[in-house]
């Protein structure tokens, strides 16, 4: 009975969604990858909002159920009979009257599980598609036979290109540049191998010594562009702004103008965000979700970041299958190297702690937990003067419950952190 609900909610969905998209006749971006999207598809909107009216996809919403409430402009109502009703009926009225309709929708395009985004693509037909990345060991991979039949999977989206339309591709990933051979639309790549790259990275620190954004020059073609974003670190952000900056390329706007726009937008929460810590303290919020590559480049950013003492805080990786030993044994070399204290959440990162020891971290500097909550206590207890602290776990795992704890101001975590609604509250 369930099933039969979820998918009779889907078809209607997908049928006002249609119907709006046939009247209104919006341009569509449409990104997907495994790693970056929710970055890319934000970065991509503030960058053309100063050229045009955009609409993006909210938090997660990247499937079958969420994205067409993105182009309905509606909540997800979860358990909330009449809550559906109206998002229903609400769907008829903008269909019925003509109501004012964004030019551009910049959608992520997500998979959980074979056929997801052939699905999707049944009615979605974008004008530019962008693939960010794909880990060699993505999420989602156990639902998947092999890492190839999730490449497949994403290329539906590639094959649902509207003639004429712009595919935009990382050329830094071969499997993403693989794309190009299965699509005869325009081919725009951005990367070191591409003529659309960046340089001069670096971490931007304020008076005080603490770390404050990233900042790094984009050349495109002979023109150069400063890009400098506040609160945010990690050099993974440069393939979110070369993507953005493709984009406004392709649509022949002023890459300065976007550039700038970058400066001023606040990061998206749980993304390598800056958050001030408690004893004056700095957290890395990277609580979104967690992946290998991700963790790899959260990692690295933190051997980077100037501080007097360095802290990870990392939970499970999930959804890694048969690579999950290994892989989280992987964290737990490369953190041993650099880390001062390593806190581990859940009893797969248990192999992160057993080889961050082999590799030469003490014994008292790492500690292990069950769960988010007694890590969160723990970590308190010891965040002092002048650290530094990344926490990262996989979206179930509920690691913005240690920044939560250990943040100086937890009476604005409901716009600063991810996962603050009632649904997320209740698990």
């Amino acid at each position: 009975m369930k099933n039969f609900l979820q998918r009779t909610l889907s078809l209607i969905l997908e049928k006002e969604a249609s119907a709006v998209l046939n009247k209104y006749k919006p341009k569509i971006i449409a990104i997907t990858g495994t790693v970056g999207k929710t970055s890319t598809r934000d970065t991509v909107a503030t960058a053309l909002s100063r050229f045009v009216s955009v609409r993006k996809s909210q938090k997660n919403f990247n499937t079958d159920i969420g994205i067409p409430l993105t182009i309905l402009e509606r909540d997800n109502p979860g358990r909330d009979i009449f809550g559906w009703l109206r998002v229903f009926v609400e769907g008829l009225v903008l269909l019925s009257f003509t109501n004012h309709y964004p030019e551009w929708l910049v959608i992520e395009v997500g998979t959980d599980q074979p056929g997801d985004i052939k699905k999707v693509t049944r009615w979605l037909s974008p004008d530019i598609v962008i693939v960010t990345k794909l880990s060699k060991v993505p999420v989602h991979v156990e639902a998947f036979p092999a890492p190839e039949d999730l490449f497949n999977e994403k290329g539906n989206l590639v094959r649902a290109l509207k003639p004429g339309g712009t595919l935009i591709l990382n050329a830094d990933d071969e499997d993403v540049l693989a794309y190009k051979n299965i699509s005869s639309e325009t081919v725009v790549l951005f990367g070191n191998a591409s003529d659309l790259k960046a340089n001069n990275y670096k971490i931007t620190y304020a008076e005080d010594g603490k770390p404050d954004g990233t900042y790094f020059e984009v050349t495109a073609g002979e023109e150069t562009v400063a890009v400098h974003i506040k609160g945010t670190l990690g050099e993974q952000h440069i393939s979110h702004v070369l993507a953005a900056l493709a984009v406004c390329q392709v649509l022949k706007e002023n890459l300065i103008i976007a550039a700038k726009s970058f400066f001023r937008e606040a990061p998206t929460p749980g993304r390598m965000r800056i958050l001030e810590g408690i004893n004056n303290s700095t957290i890395l919020d990277d609580t979104y979700n967690s992946s290998p590559i991700a963790v790899e480049e959260a990692l690295k950013t933190l051997a980077d970041v100037r501080a007097t003492r360095k802290i990870a805080v990392l939970g499970d990786m999930l959804e890694l299958g048969k690579y999950s030993v290994d892989e989280h044994k992987k964290a737990g070399e490369r953190v041993a190297k650099f880390a001062d204290i390593l806190i581990t959440v859940g009893i797969r990162s248990r192999y992160t702690a057993e080889e961050a020891l082999r590799a030469g971290m003490k014994k008292e500097n790492v500690f292990q937990f069950d769960d988010s909550r007694q890590a969160a206590e723990y970590a308190k207890g010891i965040v002092e003067v002048g650290d530094i602290v990344l926490v990262k776990g996989s979206q179930s795992v509920r690691m913005e419950r240690v920044v939560e704890k250990i943040m100086a101001n937890p009476k604005d975590k409901e716009k600063l952190l991810v996962r603050q609604d009632g649904d997320w509250k209740r698990k």
